[in-house]
């Protein structure tokens, strides 16, 4: 089952049981994925259907970030937050992003910072959706010596 499918059929579910958070989250989801569909020309694949549903991800802690001054909207923020983080793969752990950034600097042959778009080039299809890129980012520019 597609990501995309699986949001549908939980959207139906939130539906039946009239639950309001889930439905309107669930129906915000699918139509990013649709929309993203429609601008790749095609399915998505898995990882970026998961790219999708990060960006939706940060929106909203973001969104609960800006809006600190105002407690329940931020609260509002925080639980779509936690009913996306559902469906996104486990995210990697500090250990793992460290591993995977050396293999990449080994694999790449990467010895400065003028090298940093081919371990990110290495490094998209192993974090993609599974890591944020702005900590996968600081951690390859801490290794290659910036």
């Amino acid at each position: 089952m597609s990501l995309l499918e699986r949001i549908q059929s939980d959207l139906v579910e939130a539906m039946r049981s009239k639950q309001e958070p889930d439905r309107t989250v669930l129906r915000s989801l699918s139509a990013a994925l649709k929309n993203a569909a429609i601008e790749a020309g095609g399915d998505l694949d898995e990882a970026k259907g998961s790219a999708v549903v990060a960006k939706q991800l940060k929106q909203r802690e973001e969104s609960a970030e800006a809006a600190k001054d105002r407690p329940e909207m931020a609260a509002q923020e925080r639980a779509e937050a936690e009913i996306i983080k559902r469906y996104l793969p486990k995210q990697l752990s500090d250990e793992e992003i460290d591993r995977a950034v050396e293999e990449a600097v080994a694999a790449t042959s990467a010895s400065g910072l003028a090298d940093i778009g081919k371990v990110m080039g290495a490094l998209k299809e192993k974090t993609a959706g599974r890591a944020d890129q702005g900590k996968v980012v600081a951690k390859v520019k801490e290794r290659l010596g910036a």
